[in-house]
């Protein structure tokens, strides 16, 4: 992926690893516009001159408004990043999680899927672009406390082969990157191990700029999650993640 000359809108891009990624990207030469929620952070990109929209992908007419607004100013769009997302704690034991988790899928992975569909058709047409979708290590390595962000995120791995194999032949890849644990967003106040945001930029951009690009962007510090269950270390890394389930209320370590 040459990435001094793409046109990129990133969905989900107004904080964490999203920002940084827009910043990268405009830095690498490309234009770079960002969706998200937030009007002051939307407000803050403007001000460094990123395109910005407001954008909430749990809506369909949101996304759709803000789909026509983009291919409007950017009619030479070719590489869309859904990347929003919320990460929430679940006690399974207690029914009022139901809420929780219809919140995680419909941002995670329904939100995700708009997305796509919305700018599916631009891309075909073009006959060349990329799809850049966001998972997690979480997706191949659950982490019991937050089952159905692990789950939205496992779906949209499966969601993201599908969608390669369904656009072969279109000119339009898809790529999935799979963060670890990164050091943005309060990580790195509950997870000494999590990763530099820098250091994990600087990773993907290096990992998106090699010919050809790889399906999956795997930073070095995933890879324990991508390849549990090929290494046969899954359940020995499940048992130690449920340890975790001390952060629920009520729970004991």
């Amino acid at each position: 992926m040459d990435l001094s000359n793409r046109t990129v809108l990133i969905v989900g891009g107004t904080s964490g690893i999203g920002r940084e990624l827009a910043r990268r990207f405009a830095a690498a030469g490309s234009t770079v516009a960002v969706g998200g929620r937030s009007p002051e952070a939307l407000s803050e990109l403007a001000g460094e001159g990123f395109g910005t929209f407001s954008i909430d992908v749990r809506d369909g007419a949101s996304v759709a408004s803000v789909r026509d607004a983009v291919l409007a100013r950017y009619p030479e769009l070719d590489t869309v990043v859904t990347m929003s997302g919320v990460m929430l704690l679940e006690d399974l034991r207690d029914p009022a999680q139901l809420g929780v988790a219809e919140v995680t899928i419909d941002t995670n992975l329904v939100g995700t899927i708009r997305v796509i569909d919305a700018f599916t058709p631009h891309l075909v047409r073009r006959g060349a672009g990329t799809f850049i979708t966001v998972t997690s290590g979480i997706a191949f390595l659950p982490f019991p406390p937050m089952p159905s962000y692990a789950a939205s995120k496992a779906a949209v791995h499966a969601y993201s082969e599908a969608l390669r194999a369904q656009l072969d032949g279109t000119g339009v890849g898809v790529v999935e990157l799979v963060p670890p644990a990164v050091a943005t967003a309060g990580q790195e106040k509950v997870n000494p191990h999590a990763l530099p945001l820098d250091d994990f930029a600087t990773e993907v951009m290096h990992l998106l700029s090699t010919d050809p690009t790889p399906h999956e962007i795997l930073v070095k510090g995933v890879l324990m999650h991508r390849w549990a269950e090929r290494d046969g270390t899954y359940g020995d890394l499940v048992a130690q993640r449920s340890k975790a389930l001390a952060m629920l209320p009520g729970r004991e370590g």
